[in-house]
């Protein structure tokens, strides 16, 4: 019988990655990729000529699953057609309307208890108010909502509009604890009712593609990349790309009123506690424009400086940030003197920032009852030296660095493996390889001065 093979792909806001499997044990067979437009809003078909220009490698696959961005806003009329670009997760202009809907619909508490999280700018919920209010006629157009890795599914060949609970749990709109729609908040937001797709259990064969493989229901790019990497309880992930994202695996749902934790549910039944921070990986590329330097001399200026770099401190906001809810900020390097005035200790001051601000989401999630046993590091900001050499000290917790690969599009392949499959879990697929690196200290001073600064910069 000829070996069985499933594809997984990652529609992130950058490319389209997919990846081919064995589906016994998630061996990578070929990988492709291709890209998307630059931007914080995009059009679903830029996604959909991605996607064929690897579609060689997708009917290869006997079962395929889309894993894609969260939060993205795809509002289609009544022929299915979008009535305007996406707007995606990093789009921050509807943070007015973020607030408002808090405020209007029984405050903070209220909403993490329905919904599991207090909506930002990032949330589809807030989105569709924003084009209700700024674009009245779009919105009087819509009457279908989806999320990328829903139309993406649909394109691909699901018998009906589908979702899974993952990506539905980051709308604003459906509720982990009881995993039904909120109609009412979806009305109040868009100020008419509208479709969604309907929430497909863990696991469910949802359709089938125009060569015949199983189609999964896909789910979020946070919830594949927990499939992926195969998490269990105590595994905190932290990924480093465009956003930085700290998430772990959880029995229960969370509900955090102050909005710093986001309640997701996970796509195999579980939740997934998460906190986003806007800033990531482009606190590096920022600080290597800033020194001259190329990624890899980055890390090792950072290296070449002392814990603390000279008392410079960074408080890395670059681009407004959503962990804390601050759209509106702009970076801070406080403590420059002539004396640490150095390419070394600007390095040093970036790779310490990116970890301060990560390290205070994993405390965030702490809050909420996770007990972090280890950290796994992952994402193109965790092959930099620099992150992966000071990040045991800074979070104080062992750190594992598992191999670089594309983990959500894994964590696709592997739920496309389990549609396959037909079985209530998925399949038991090998843990990725990986390094572990501790330290014999805890930058405890270096996070102080970052939280002091963190607490009294300027919210612009």
């Amino acid at each position: 019988m000829p070996e069985r093979l499933v594809a997984g792909v990652d529609s992130s806001t950058q490319s389209t990655k997919a990846v081919l499997c064995r589906a016994a044990d998630g061996a990578v067979v070929a990988t492709a990729s291709a890209p998307h437009p630059d931007g914080t809003e995009c059009h679903p078909d830029h996604w959909w000529s991605a996607l064929t220009q690897v579609g060689d490698l997708l009917e290869r696959a006997d079962a395929v699953a889309v894993a894609a961005q969260q939060h993205g806003m795809v509002a289609l009329d009544g022929a299915g057609d979008p009535v305007r670009p996406a707007l995606l997760w990093n789009d921050t202009r509807s943070a007015p309307q973020a607030r408002d809907l808090v405020q209007e619909l029984g405050g903070a508490k209220s909403w993490a208890e329905r919904t599991g999280s207090v909506p930002l700018a990032s949330f589809t919920v807030s989105k569709l108010r924003w084009m209700a209010e700024h674009e009245p006629d779009r919105a009087r157009r819509t009457e279908q909502v989806m999320l990328p890795h829903d139309w993406l599914t649909l394109r691909l060949g699901a018998s009906e509009p589908v979702t899974d609970r993952g990506d539905a749990s980051g709308t604003g709109y459906w509720s982990p604890a009881t995993g039904a729609y909120l109609p009412d908040v979806l009305r109040a937001a868009l100020g008419r009712d509208a479709a969604t797709p309907r929430v497909a259990a863990p696991g469910e064969r949802v359709g089938e593609t125009a060569w015949g493989a199983a189609l999964g229901p896909g789910t979020g790019d946070n919830m594949g990349a927990a499939l992926g990497l195969g998490l269990e309880p105590g595994d905190v992930v932290v990924s480093i790309g465009t956003s930085g994202t700290a998430f772990a695996v959880a029995a229960e749902p969370a509900a955090d009123a102050s909005g710093l934790v986001a309640g997701f549910a996970d796509a195999t039944g579980r939740f997934l506690p998460l906190v986003c921070t806007l800033n990531a990986a482009r606190i590096l590329s920022a600080a290597a424009a800033m020194t001259g330097a190329a990624l890899d001399e980055l890390s090792a200026l950072a290296l070449a400086a002392e814990p603390g770099a000279g008392g410079l401190t960074l408080l890395p906001y670059l681009d407004g940030e959503r962990t804390p809810d601050r759209p509106d900020a702009s970076g801070v390097l406080a403590g420059l003197t002539t004396s640490n005035a150095t390419r070394e200790n600007l390095a040093r001051a970036a790779v310490e920032a990116l970890l301060c601000s990560l390290a205070d989401a994993v405390d965030h999630l702490a809050a909420q009852g996770v007990r972090p046993r280890r950290v796994l590091l992952i994402g193109g900001g965790a092959r930099a030296g620099a992150v992966r050499a000071l990040a045991p000290a800074i979070f104080g917790t062992p750190v594992t660095v598992p191999e670089p690969a594309e983990y959500v599009a894994l964590g696709a392949a592997r739920q496309a493996a389990w549609a396959l499959a037909g079985t209530p879990e998925p399949p038991a697929w090998p843990a990725p390889p990986a390094t572990e690196h501790t330290a014999d200290r805890t930058d405890a001073g270096v996070r102080a001065r970052y939280a002091a600064l963190r607490d009294t910069a300027p919210q612009i």
